[in-house]
């Protein structure tokens, strides 16, 4: 979980109250899910107290900054909830007031302009950016900006793969700013941290930050490249900024901010929160028109910060159902206001229903995209009500603890693994689709996609257990061999005979790597395994393509398929870099009980 620092002096100014004992702050840190990791020193002076705080939802990325966390503590203990009118919007909503985004728009028609270039749309194709003024930057700024550019880009941005962040002395730019493609070859630079000019292919080798990020690009003909209107260097993003626009110091007045990355969505959501923390900092924010020359979510020319989010709605009745008080309209609008956003009474069909329920509707802060379902509008009213609040209840059932059948079928069949010499493994159940279907030389005909991932690394539920050993064994090749693996785990995938169209089930799934895997191998392992199972199978040709045809078969229990084995595809080996054959078997546990 992310851990920040914090400055205690600027971090309690920002709340606008102090708590003199820690049992009260803790308890005050819970509404942001965060904990504090260590106290302050006080041996200290005022101004040098460190305070570090860790942070327990990965879903709230606006909390991994002083001003995002004092924020949420503010608002929360019913301090004053800021404005942001300099966010354009389409469609903001009632909560947004009349004169809300006039402006950003006013200002986005004005010479903060970045113009990309159409060659990137298939190299890093999406920049978000703004304009921060006002009172020179202070050491603690400084520091909390690096800290937060370190903390977003490394966890939400995916180690900068998917967003990286900029910031430049606009007193040094000429506008406007050009996203280009440059050759790697013929353009160079003086990188920060160093004295010599390099071009941006050197600093994949020679320097530090290219040596961490530069693989992100290093496959690209072109890479992507910032600079001003008079052709002065801002950046190689996502590796290094120049050495002179790009060297912010204590003391620079105004600030050129900017984000690149690969989705617009997550990176526009990002560029929101630095702005907003800018803004609580006390500094002026002004829009910065992007004018893109291919389509994005949002348009060809988009002025940020830009407020994309959509208000969710939740019904009375859920919420009911969910925390087990019936709370009226107005006292789930008040608790849904403690955390930050705006909220009214409405009523609604919530999805799948047909019924029109009393409930609220909420209006995502500027620097919130948590909302992905009504249940994340009950949780909010949990927090911001306060679980303090809350009339306990005395347990009305009493149950003995026991396993479920499954899971002690699962523990023998572990058990039975475990004799045969493999390993056990436990993996995510969320994955890439290259990963879960392109590498496995699947359709995709039945495996499910999350529709809002954070990550298109968890953008799909696993459908086989199979490409989870398979990412295993493509990073230990230099494993002493024979490799033995295997998992007992849930799997889930679509099936129209079920009411919600998805099928959950309990699978069992095995791998064998050395040069002697074989059909005959995998075949006896599996007749070891069903035999410590007690449980009789016949086999049938199979055709499943992750397989080689005529080395596979499928495994039939009274009748039915109920899973696969034999020797794993060289496509497939191939497209995970594995070079050792490779044999497995995958069934279901829960048709065998």
């Amino acid at each position: 979980m992310p851990k920040i620092e914090v400055n205690e002096q600027l971090f309690h100014n920002l709340v606008g109250r102090r708590w003199e004992k820690r049992e009260e702050f803790e308890e005050a840190l819970t509404c942001a899910k965060a904990e504090l990791d260590e106290d302050s020193d006080k041996s200290l002076p005022a101004a040098e107290r460190i305070l570090k705080i860790e942070l327990n939802d990965t879903n709230r990325p606006d909390l991994w900054s002083t001003a995002g966390c004092a924020r949420q503590l503010r608002v929360h203990s019913g301090g004053s909830y800021p404005a942001y009118p300099f966010f354009s919007r389409e469609g903001a909503g009632k909560q947004a007031g009349k004169e809300a985004g006039k402006e950003a728009a006013d200002q986005g028609s004005g010479a903060f302009r970045v113009v990309v270039d159409p060659a990137l749309k298939d190299i890093r194709p999406y920049i978000a950016a703004f304009v921060v003024t006002g009172k020179p930057i202070d050491e603690e700024t400084l520091k909390d900006i690096i800290q937060t550019q370190e903390k977003l880009c490394w966890n939400y941005g995916r180690k900068r793969r998917s967003i990286a962040m900029g910031v430049y002395r606009t007193s040094l730019m000429k506008w406007p700013v050009h996203y280009s493609a440059a050759d790697p070859d013929k353009t160079a630079f003086v990188p920060l941290g160093m004295d010599e000019k390099l071009s941006l292919r050197e600093m994949l080798s020679k320097h530090p930050k290219g040596q961490e990020y530069g693989h992100i690009v290093a496959d690209f003909k072109k890479f992507p490249y910032l600079a001003d209107d008079a052709g002065e260097t801002l950046s190689f993003p996502p590796v290094i900024n120049s050495a002179r626009i790009g060297a912010v110091e204590v003391g620079d007045g105004e600030l050129f901010v900017e984000m690149t990355g690969t989705d617009l969505e997550s990176l526009t959501l990002a560029a929101s929160m630095v702005a907003c923390d800018f803004a609580d900092l006390g500094y002026s924010i002004k829009s910065v028109r992007v004018e893109y020359p291919y389509d994005t979510p949002f348009g060809r020319s988009v002025t940020f910060p830009y407020y994309f989010q959509k208000p969710t709605f939740c019904s009375l009745a859920r919420v009911k159902r969910f925390l087990g008080e019936e709370l009226s309209a107005a006292e789930c609008v008040a608790a849904v206001q403690r955390m930050g956003c705006h909220a009214e009474a409405a009523t609604e069909a919530e999805k799948g229903e047909t019924a029109v329920l009393p409930g609220l509707r909420v209006y995502p802060a500027e620097y919130r995209n948590d909302f992905l379902h009504a249940a994340d509008v009950v949780e909010d009213v949990m927090i911001g009500r306060m679980m303090k609040n809350f009339a306990p209840l005395q347990p009305r059932d009493f149950t003995i603890g026991r396993l479920t059948p499954i899971t002690s079928f699962s523990r023998k069949a572990k058990e039975s693994l475990i004799g045969l010499g493999y390993q056990e493994m436990i993996y995510n159940y969320l994955g890439s689709g290259k990963d879960f279907v392109e590498k496995m030389r699947g359709d995709g005909s039945r495996i499910i996609r999350i529709v809002n991932p954070m990550s298109e690394n968890f953008e799909y539920v696993r459908d086989s257990i199979l490409p989870c050993l398979m990412m295993s064994e493509s990073v230990s090749g230099n494993a002493v061999y024979p490799h033995r693996i295997f998992e007992v785990g849930k799997v889930a995938y679509r099936d129209d005979t079920e009411n919600y169209g998805v099928k959950t089930r309990q699978h069992l799934g095995f791998l064998h790597s050395s040069a002697d895997a074989n059909f005959n191998v995998v075949s006896s392992q599996l007749q070891a395994v069903f035999y410590y199972l007690s449980r009789d199978y016949a086999v049938k040709a199979s055709d499943d393509a992750r397989f080689i045809p005529g080395r596979a078969a499928a495994i039939m229990h009274k009748g039915e398929r109920i899973g696969v084995f034999g020797e794993l595809h060289p496509e497939l080996l191939e497209n995970w870099g594995v070079t050792m054959p490779c044999t497995a078997a995958e069934f279901d546990l829960d048709a065998l009980l």
